[in-house]
């Protein structure tokens, strides 16, 4: 899932990546109820629809309207059936079934069963609906059908692979065996859709009917957000220890951090990055962190004529200095990364990225000579405004004009729901900053969803437009292991293809930081990096 959040300063599936101040964020007060609590978010790319919300800021609305097929342990990351799904079995791992646990409601109080869940993902997946999460179901026997060029037909509306058995089974018929499947079930692209949905998909996106421990009883207004309550009939373990939850949207995150100085705003997840070092003794007990399962890497443009090269992308990480940016401009609130994955999830390794990743600024210009790259010309350094970047972004521009000896530009004027969409045109002018955050923990979803082919946009989040069959084949082998252990090492070596080709480097990971009023208590930060939203309880 794609993150706007301040990890560099946000993505299972239904990830949101935009979030921060405006109309939403000029109240006076933290909440309008004493049972209500306020969290800040940037404004999410799309409308709130699972099948099309693919970064953090989106995400973490839906996680409080909806309640996923599997959950993970918080602290192993093993796959828990504390969601919907009674059981996921297979004998080959091209054939699954799916079980339903009986009982489930949408907030609209229609049942959630099996054709919930089939005409959500064949909706998701077809070309034609143009959704962000439908890379997801490519591994599904005839989602190719689905699929057209722009302009044209599919030659099917159905996936041929997707059955409802019953009202609680689920029948799925994969192109070939991938052993982490049930791993995956657990990310918002999976997640069920109502009969309304159908009736009227525009309204929904604005107020959307899930069923989780949270309903919305209002819409969702752009540059501001909305008001989401505890839903009495909710069928699962976690039920809201609150009475509902103000998703505030603000467009700066000093803005939000001013207002919970103030009593203003509750929660904050992610700081303002003058606040990074001083958050945890100005606020004691109500400042939280915990490790972020992501990334944050400069990715290449190599549709660019410029940065085609796999010299010149190299020359350019071989001129950063990870370390003096995260200890000067983060406090050392990040980690220089050396993985493409998290150090969090199976499969990540320390040294993966070798020389590539480490200051080399000989090594750097001789590439750069090497590659014919043309130095007069300035470089263009493409960032969403708004979340913090401007300034580890000037950090970077600074080590590559010292040490490349060539000019940039700082492209930092977009928020971020209008830079996602200009990366999927192919809009980037030259390096630019992409976080990730996992959908599910596997090394697998830090390479695929991001640089395989079948992840172009619109239908998936490979921004750097990078395509080798040598790297998809590499992570088809992965998933046609016959264990999760075997698969993870041909995924490794999936990951040192793209560090061979480098269609984007490794910059640090994150640390989710979280700020509150005095109002909550038992404010958690979930592996994905999302308030555990049900936990929270206003004193």
């Amino acid at each position: 899932m794609r993150i706007k959040r301040a990890i560099a300063v946000v993505s299972a599936g239904f990830v949101a990546v935009g979030m921060l101040a405006a109309c939403g964020g000029d109240t006076a007060a933290g909440s309008s109820s004493e049972g209500i609590y306020s969290l800040y978010i940037d404004q999410p790319e799309n409308p709130l629809v699972p099948g099309n919300t693919t970064e953090s800021e989106g995400h973490q609305v839906l996680v409080s309207l909806f309640t996923p097929l599997v959950k993970y342990n918080d602290e192993t990351s093993e796959v828990e059936y504390t969601g919907v799904a009674e059981s996921v079995e297979s004998e080959d791992q091209v054939n699954w079934t799916i079980k339903l646990k009986p009982g489930w409601t949408f907030h609209d109080g229609t049942p959630v069963n099996a054709k919930s869940y089939v005409d959500a993902w064949n909706y998701t997946a077809l070309s034609t609906n143009a959704y962000g999460a439908s890379y997801f179901f490519e591994n599904v026997k005839g989602y190719d059908d689905l699929q057209a060029a722009e302009g044209g037909e599919p030659a099917a509306t159905t996936m041929s692979g997707l059955k409802a058995v019953d009202d609680s089974t689920i029948s799925v018929e994969l192109k070939e065996p991938f052993a982490i499947y049930p791993l995956t079930l657990g990310y918002t692209a999976f997640l069920p859709l109502p009969e309304a949905f159908f009736a009227d998909p525009e309204a929904y996106g604005r107020r959307p009917i899930g069923n989780g421990p949270f309903k919305a009883d209002e819409d969702f207004i752009e540059g501001q957000g909305f008001t989401v309550t505890k839903y009495d009939d909710y069928a699962g373990e976690n039920a809201a220890q609150s009475d509902g939850v103000q998703f505030k949207v603000y467009t700066e995150l000093t803005t939000g951090y001013t207002d919970v100085q103030a009593g203003g705003l509750d929660v904050m997840l992610d700081l303002p990055p003058d606040a990074y070092a001083a958050a945890r003794d100005e606020f004691g007990d109500r400042y939280h962190e915990r490790a972020r399962a992501d990334i944050t890497s400069l990715a290449f443009p190599t549709y660019d004529a410029r940065f085609s090269d796999p010299r010149v992308r190299e020359a350019f990480s071989m001129a950063i200095d990870r370390q003096a940016i995260t200890q000067a401009i983060f406090s050392d609130t990040r980690t220089p990364a050396t993985s493409f994955g998290s150090p969090v999830v199976d499969g990540y390794r320390a040294d993966a990225c070798g020389a590539k990743c480490e200051l080399n600024v000989e090594q750097a210009n001789k590439l750069l000579d090497e590659a014919g790259f043309d130095r007069s010309q300035p470089v263009d350094l493409w960032f969403n405004a708004g979340g913090g970047h401007d300034t580890w972004m000037t950090a970077v521009g600074n080590q590559i004009r010292t040490n490349l000896g060539v000019e940039y530009a700082l492209r930092g004027d977009l928020q971020f729901a209008q830079y996602l969409p200009l990366q999927d045109e192919k809009g980037m002018t030259g390096p630019f900053r992409m976080g990730w955050i996992m959908d599910y923990p596997s090394l697998y979803n830090y390479l695929a969803p991001v640089y395989s082919t079948a992840a172009l946009p619109p239908g998936g989040s490979n921004m750097s437009f990078y395509s080798n069959p040598e790297f998809d084949a590499a992570l088809s082998a992965g998933n046609n292991a016959d264990s999760l252990e075997a698969a993870t090492a041909e995924y490794q070596k999936a990951e040192d293809i793209l560090f061979r080709d480098l269609p984007a480097t490794p910059l640090f990971y994150g640390l989710n930081q979280v700020v509150t009023s005095d109002r909550l208590s038992n404010v958690k930060i979930d592996a994905f990096g999302d308030i555990v939203v049900e936990d929270v309880t206003v004193n």
